[in-house]
């Protein structure tokens, strides 16, 4: 519990007090006081000025105390009102209001054996009651600022606290997505490239011109796939800010047919059955996320299920939704190795999904693996 005053004004307040009482007793002197009386005079002064630095510590206690003594001299009048303002602002308002009352009746019993000169005891008693009732709100006034103020340092405290909370998942998040974003662009081209490797591993006798044409595919991908991860790694940098863009477009749903072709080169056979959407009527996030979609469906196919043909359905119409279903035989035979960080992909274009407003469903049943996807496309 704090006391009344802060620490640098502690000394200043008791100097202050123990004048106060000192005029105190040379007021009673000057009025007459003389012998035991002024003795009492000057013994309770003393007391009661020895009771300061006790009122900052327990002011309840040693308020009455002082309150005691401010019945038998005028000397423990100024402790005893620094002793009602500090119970009214620490303690409650019920501790602080009998406190109150007991300086009243101690000054009201001193009135009686020691009036005021040139005052009656009805003038002499009003003026207590209303002293008093100006302590007793003085403090509670000092209480209630108190407390506002702490409310508003705590409140400051938690809005801080809060503000630094939202930060760190903000970074979270925008670290997430890098992630999603590296998985996606670095998968699909790593995935060719382990393809055409596995091929020049395991057919040696290949001619040569084939040969060289597979090294230039792995060629031409190791360098989109650098390109690609120079453009992620933008992101990341502290002096590129928040907002920079990379440098090449975003591939949306206009390079469908460039993904579509990437992979028959590779000899997976993809089977687009319709017409796509043309990609001017869908928004470019929409665009985006089925590109991103496509992507990590043929990526999955190729690394699962390598050699099996690869069925894509697009459909949809403004005002309804962009459906995008991805599907292919599983291999025969027993299933192979599982890769490193299989699965991850589709918990990443899960989320990306659900945060475009879509939905997002696979299942392997009757012999296929199947990708299902809707992406909401406004009017």
């Amino acid at each position: 519990m704090r006391g009344l005053f802060c620490q640098r004004w502690t000394v200043p307040v008791g100097l202050l007090l123990a004048a106060l009482i000192a005029a105190t007793v040379w007021g009673e002197y000057a009025s007459g006081a003389r012998g035991l009386l002024l003795g009492l005079d000057i013994a309770v002064g003393v007391l009661g000025a020895s009771a300061f630095p006790a009122l900052l510590r327990l002011p309840t206690t040693a308020g009455l105390v002082v309150i005691a003594l401010a019945a038998v001299s005028p000397a423990a009048t100024p402790p005893a009102t620094v002793a009602v303002v500090t119970v009214a602002r620490g303690r409650h308002i019920a501790v602080a209001v009998g406190v109150a009352l007991a300086g009243v009746a101690a000054h009201a019993v001193r009135g009686l054996w020691r009036p005021m000169p040139g005052l009656s005891y009805g003038w002499w008693l009003l003026l207590v009651v209303v002293a008093h009732g100006a302590l007793l709100g003085w403090g509670a006034l000092a209480k209630a600022r108190r407390a506002l103020i702490e409310s508003l340092e705590d409140r400051a405290r938690r809005a801080e606290a809060e503000q630094g909370r939202r930060i760190a998942e903000a970074r979270a998040a925008e670290r997430a997505r890098i992630a999603r974003e590296m998985h996606d662009v670095l998968a699909h081209r790593l995935s060719l490239l382990a393809t055409y490797a596995g091929a020049l591993e395991y057919r040696p006798d290949l001619p040569g011109e084939r040969v060289a044409d597979a090294a230039g595919v792995i060629r031409s991908t190791a360098h989109q796939a650098l390109d690609e991860l120079r453009d992620v790694i933008l992101l990341l940098r502290d002096d590129a800010g928040g907002d920079a863009e990379p440098e090449r477009p975003v591939p949306g749903l206009a390079d469908l047919p460039g993904l579509v072709d990437e992979s028959r080169s590779t000899g997976t056979a993809v089977l687009w059955d319709g017409e796509p959407p043309a990609a001017d009527t869908v928004p470019q996030a929409t665009g985006r996320t089925a590109y991103r979609i496509v992507q990590e469906a043929l990526t999955n196919a190729r690394k699962h299920a390598p050699g099996q043909p690869v069925r894509l359905v697009l459909g949809g119409e403004p005002g309804t939704v962009l459906s995008i279903d991805v599907s292919n035989p599983l291999p025969a035979g027993p299933p192979p190795a599982r890769p490193p960080g299989a699965g991850t992909g589709l918990v990443g274009l899960t989320e990306r999904v659900r945060l475009a407003g879509g939905r997002l469903d696979h299942d392997a049943t009757a012999g296929r693996f199947r990708l299902r996807a809707s992406l909401p496309w406004p009017p």
